[in-house]
């Protein structure tokens, strides 16, 4: 029998769950599961304005609506909408035949052939992060600091090449005003126009234009064939499909803003938290010094390196089950679906959370501690597909993954060759700004090995 009444809090008369969901979205997600289980309805907004949120927390549910009925399941959502409005319509976000065509061409830039050509520029980037480390008086670092700007020069050398010293200044200064920008009014259920003059509005298009101009300059250079490289950029300008089809500038330039967005505050997340991780447990640190000493005898990482790391390589998935880079994904359904037993109407937006999946006691015991070994081959098979699912899955899973655990494994070995970490901060309350961010530092003091 199918159930049309879902379950879920009442919240306040006039404005449902819109409080509790603002002041921490995770934590009443997690607090909602408990109590009424895999499928929960909220309610947030005055009447007139109101969402209502279908929020599914089972396996079960997150492959229905990635995959096996992706179809019925379209980036419609609100968030989607407003990073379409920023951003240009990137494979992050496009849909339909654009989408299609978009991956087509973008797809062979992004195989692990492909991809593992990035891995010298990763090991540079971490090598000179090192040595700027040395010079710390103290050997205290914030490790989510670091780990932002070494993340955005790694895609940013990835993208822009020998052009990163012009577009950098301009990421760095621009991206943390639109991010801000795009999850305030994502999450509002009231929405200024975006063409009133406001504060907001002037500073999100102010910064829109700059990296407009920054791109469309670089992007410009390349098409006209006076600066050809093998940069990220450089191989858009130049990806062609089986019909001959090529990306416009503008294209090329949506799927640059987007690598950049989705591409730099995810990992740094992982590497962060890995770090800290690894500091506050000394066995696993042991374990993943011995076997980077083992592998590497000393010498930088490579690429091929990847697949005799696999204990790192558990640490670093261990790391997304705890405090995945992407704790939400949004969708709009535009059929009527059942999951869990209950009917979820066409048009209804609906919210799987991994935060709350990860941490399922179904799926995991004990889903608070940190163990890497939960990602042993073995018992990776014995766990249903979608029990963890850090970047997404189906037809629109990431597209960046391999070049994500790439940088995230060769990072760390960098870093744990060097030094040992001992933390000087608990792990404190976490917020979500389209990706997941720490509320408070996360120092850590360096001890040379």
């Amino acid at each position: 029998m199918i159930a049309t009444r879902i379950p879920g809090p009442t919240g306040h008369p006039l404005i449902g769950s819109l409080r509790a969901l603002r002041r921490n979205i995770l934590d009443t997600y997690q607090r909602a599961h408990r109590e009424y289980g895999d499928v929960v309805l909220f309610t947030a907004g005055p009447p007139g304005w109101r969402l209502k949120i279908h929020a599914v927390f089972s396996a079960e549910g997150a492959q229905r609506v990635l995959a096996t009925e992706s179809a019925n399941f379209r980036k419609d959502s609100r968030v989607y909408q407003v990073i379409r409005e920023s951003f240009g319509d990137g494979l992050l976000t496009s849909q339909d035949e654009t989408y299609l065509r978009q991956r087509r061409l973008v797809q062979p830039l992004f195989t692990r052939r492909q991809v593992n050509r990035y891995a010298d520029a990763i090991c540079d980037e971490a090598t000179a992060m090192i040595t700027r480390w040395r010079q710390q008086p103290d050997g205290v670092i914030d490790v989510v600091d670091e780990m932002v700007e070494l993340t955005l020069r790694v895609v940013s050398r990835v993208l822009f090449g020998t052009d990163i010293d012009a577009a950098l200044p301009v990421v760095r200064r621009c991206f943390p005003t639109l991010s801000a920008y795009i999850d305030r009014r994502g999450r509002s259920p009231l929405r200024i126009p975006r063409k009133w003059p406001t504060p907001a509005n002037r500073r999100a298009h102010a910064a829109r234009r700059a990296l407009y101009q920054i791109c469309d300059e670089i992007v410009a250079r390349r098409r006209e064939g006076f600066d050809r490289q093998e940069d990220l950029v450089g191989l858009l300008t130049r990806a062609v499909d089986s019909e001959g089809a090529r990306l416009s500038a503008d294209e090329i330039r949506d799927q640059i803003l987007i690598f950049l967005f989705a591409g730099h505050e995810t990992t740094a997340t992982t590497l962060a938290y890995g770090l800290h991780l690894l500091s506050g447990h000394p066995e696993v640190e042991e374990a993943a010094h011995k076997e980077v000493d083992q592998v590497l005898a000393g010498r930088l990482p490579t690429a091929e390196d990847l697949e005799a790391l696999p204990y790192l390589t558990m640490v670093v998935k261990e790391t997304m089950r705890l405090y995945p880079a992407a704790p939400l994904i949004g969708r709009r359904a535009s059929a009527d679906t059942t999951i869990g037993g209950y009917l979820i109407p066409a048009g209804s937006d609906v919210s799987l959370s991994p935060w709350v999946t990860h941490r399922h006691p179904e799926y995991w015991g004990q889903p608070e501690r940190f163990d890497p070994l939960r990602f042993t081959p073995e018992r990776e098979a014995e766990r249903p597909r979608y029990a963890w699912f850090p970047f997404g899955g189906g037809p629109r899973a990431c597209i960046g993954q391999h070049l994500s655990m790439l940088e995230s494994v060769l990072t760390l070995a960098v870093i744990l060759q060097a030094y040992r970490l001992q933390p000087l901060d608990p792990v404190g309350p976490v917020t979500v700004n389209i990706t997941l961010r720490p509320l408070t530092p996360l120092r850590c003091r360096l001890i040379p090995r």
